[in-house]
């Protein structure tokens, strides 16, 4: 192979230090690529590319419209009209009792998202060579940015209670499928079905999550036993769709979770006010079929709230239980490319997704594998959640789009290697809860 040319050389050493790429997720690695260990990039390889074996698929976040954050760090939600302030009145009657409406506070702030990766100068020169997987930098970047959007997906359709199967004052254990709900940094608040109360006094941060065991490790606060619900009240990372529609109380197997979406204090807010709004179909933990009557009244009580709903988000498992159902009884999905209403605008179809999809009732139908999941009273996982959504009400707010930072300095990392960094600031905000809905406990 012949040496590059000077120019060449220049555009390799330079690559990635004036790039930026707009995307999101959080993964960080805790090695570099090396040459000298198992994790290394210097082996026998069939060809240079490299083949994903990773599902990356981000259907909701692409399905939710993006907006410019804004000079607002919250906003306000009006929840009740006032009592007895409208109504008829005789010729000489008195007037209707002066009352205000009720007006909610909302707190939301950005939240960063991250991806790291890296690589050894020895394994960056050693991987163009015979056998090598080629430029292993451009391949991580590559990688990395896939990761970075996988992870916003994820965390916006995250978890946001489960049963645990044992406990103590620092760690807890759910099922280990559910663990991944879970982020490094959430904050969880406890209820104690033995003593059937709250424990949102001495909230426990997690330190470290074991997707393998299901094993959740927090610092030392509150102290969790079998049977007893863990829920996150504020979260590290984006707040996802199960935050958002959930309501004070929920039923969470024989116990119940007071999710409070944008709520970034201990306390909480007033029982009944903000997080009652949305329409939320519980089972008590016990297993249910998905029917027509469930999702035809999520669509009522959205349309009652005078929303109307633009989106039903489900898993595979639940996207196969509707198709069945609607074919047992002569009816079928409709196809229509998908249009994301804001406002009184739409998008031009397929613009936003480039998706052709399923409809019900004309609202599309997207199946999404994150799409997170019930557990029974007994521990046992259940199939995926379904929503129903009104996305005019729905976006993530971006604070700072995707940037790349790629690092060179020996001396700053004390090793001869080279770093890349992915971060973005964003947040998922709902500005009307109410016209969201949810169905939970439901058969795989």
């Amino acid at each position: 192979m012949a040496n590059p040319s000077l120019s060449e050389y220049l555009a390799q050493s330079q690559r990635g230090l004036y790039q930026s790429v707009f995307g999101p997720e959080y993964l960080q690695k805790q090695s570099y690529f090396t040459v000298d260990s198992a994790t290394g990039v210097f082996n026998t390889t069939y060809g240079r590319k490299v083949w994903q074996a990773l599902n990356n698929q981000t259907r909701f976040f692409n399905a939710i419209p993006r907006v410019v954050w804004g000079n607002t760090a919250g906003w306000r939600v009006r929840t009740d009209r006032g009592s007895s302030r409208s109504r008829p009145v005789t010729e000489t009657g008195s007037l209707p009792t002066v009352d205000v409406s009720n007006i909610e506070t909302i707190s939301s702030l950005p939240r960063i998202v991250s991806t790291t990766f890296g690589a050894s100068v020895k394994s960056v020169f050693t991987a163009q060579l015979e056998g090598g997987v080629g430029d292993v930098l451009a391949l991580e970047n590559e990688n990395a940015q896939l990761d970075h959007i996988k992870e916003m997906n994820e965390e916006l359709l995250a978890g946001s209670a489960y049963l645990t199967s044992a406990g103590s004052s620092t760690s807890f254990t759910v099922p280990a499928a559910m663990a991944k709900n879970f982020k490094i940094g959430d904050a969880v608040a406890q209820y104690d079905v033995s003593a059937t109360g709250h424990d949102r006094t001495s909230g426990s941060i997690v330190s470290a999550v074991n997707t393998s065991t299901g094993a959740v490790t927090v610092a030392s606060g509150t102290t969790f036993a079998d049977g007893d619900v863990a829920y996150i009240y504020n979260r590290a990372g984006l707040t996802s769709i199960d935050d958002i529609i959930s309501e004070d109380g929920a039923a969470v197997g024989g116990g119940e979770a007071r999710t409070r979406a944008y709520d970034l204090t201990l306390a909480g807010r007033t029982a009944g006010a903000w997080n009652a709004g949305a329409s939320v179909s519980y089972n008590s933990g016990t297993g249910r079929a998905l029917s027509l009557n469930l999702l035809d009244t999520a669509i009522q009580k959205i349309r009652e709230n005078g929303g109307e709903p633009k989106l039903i988000l489900l898993g595979h498992d639940q996207y196969f239980n509707l198709e069945r159902l609607l074919n047992s009884n002569q009816r079928y999905l409709g196809q229509e490319e998908y249009q994301v209403g804001v406002g009184s605008e739409k998008t031009f179809p397929g613009t936003r997704t480039g998706l052709v999809l399923a409809t019900y009732q004309g609202i599309p139908i997207i199946p999404d594998a994150d799409t997170p999941k019930s557990v029974s009273t007994a521990d046992a996982v259940l199939g995926s959640n379904v929503y129903v959504l009104d996305t005019d009400y729905l976006e993530i707010a971006v604070a700072q789009p995707t940037q790349y930072v790629e690092n060179r300095d020996y001396f700053a990392a004390n090793a001869l290697v080279v770093r890349g960094l992915l971060y973005t600031m964003a947040e998922m905000r709902c500005n009307n809860i109410f016209v969201q809905s949810k169905i939970a406990d439901l058969n795989s």
